[in-house]
């Protein structure tokens, strides 16, 4: 059984149990129906998965890996904010009319900085401290800029890493403010690792701890029937993450550079509705 299966579990099998249940409430979040999406929360969830003993993926459903890797390297590789420039449809819902999502998440992470050491965006300064100050405990990333929320088409959800090294392992806190647990825990829980992994390799580490800390960790209220069911799915062992060894320039990897071997996982789901 896949380790990232009993976290999943756990989390919301607590959040149905003795979640609070927003119902009734006012909600800004929408069904494309223009009815009230409202959520059973939990607040303040840790979860910990150790990269080194396995890759974090569930195997409850499928999880589209590729696509989950397109979106990770769109943001933290090319630092866009053009639908265009992703394989899939997926941040459709959230442009403006000039096909971006606003100064979020990849833009801001184009965006340079002046240090000490020169001028930097934040992905190179990741890399330029891990390399020269890995004992550092200042390497992190912070997408929330609160000058730029106006122009933002979705407010970051995963908003900060936190990196640090421990001997030769590379660890990574990641801050979300919120999650919703069906659509997006697998997805962001997998994209997360891969980047730990690809951050490690390109540094001389090894892949260690990722800590994921959510704020507010929920279950919509369309989305609990498809929750309990998944919950009472049988889980296969993890599969075996492949990286490229030969790849040490961070912006060299592409998606073909990652790969699952045995990835066995239960029925996929379609058609989950997704709040706006």
């Amino acid at each position: 059984m896949s380790h990232a299966d009993d976290i999943f579990k756990e989390n919301c099998r607590e959040i149905l149990l003795s979640g609070y249940d927003q119902t009734g409430e006012t909600v800004r979040p929408r069904w494309k129906d223009g009815t009230p999406a409202y959520t059973i929360k939990k607040f303040g969830v840790v979860n910990r998965y150790d990269l080194s003993r396995e890759f974090p993926i569930l195997t409850l459903r499928a999880i589209n890996f590729d696509a989950a890797v397109d979106e990770l390297l769109w943001i933290w590789q090319k630092k866009s904010n053009r639908i265009d420039d992703l394989n899939s449809r997926i941040w459709d819902s959230w442009a403006d009319e000039q096909g971006t999502i606003g100064k979020a998440y990849g833009y801001q992470l184009s965006l340079k900085h002046q240090y000490p050491e020169g001028c930097f965006d934040q992905v190179d300064r990741v890399l330029y401290d891990l390399k020269h100050n890995p004992s550092s405990r200042r390497i992190m990333t912070n997408l929330y800029n609160h000058a730029d929320l106006h122009e933002m088409q979705l407010y970051p959800c995963a908003y900060s890493l936190t990196f640090n090294v421990t001997g030769k392992r590379l660890n990574a806190i990641l801050n979300q403010r919120s999650q919703d647990m069906l659509v997006a825990n697998g997805w962001n829980v997998t994209q997360y690792a891969v980047l730990l992994h690809m951050f490690a390799q390109v540094s001389n580490l090894e892949a260690g701890e990722l800590v994921h800390v959510i704020a507010d960790a929920h279950i919509y209220d369309r989305h609990v029937p498809v929750v309990q069911e998944l919950i009472k799915r049988e889980t296969y062992p993890a599969p075996k993450f492949k990286i490229d060894p030969d790849i040490h320039d961070f912006y060299a990897f592409t998606i073909d550079s990652f790969s699952l071997e045995h990835y066995q996982h239960g029925e996929k789901i379609t058609g989950i509705p997704v709040a706006v």
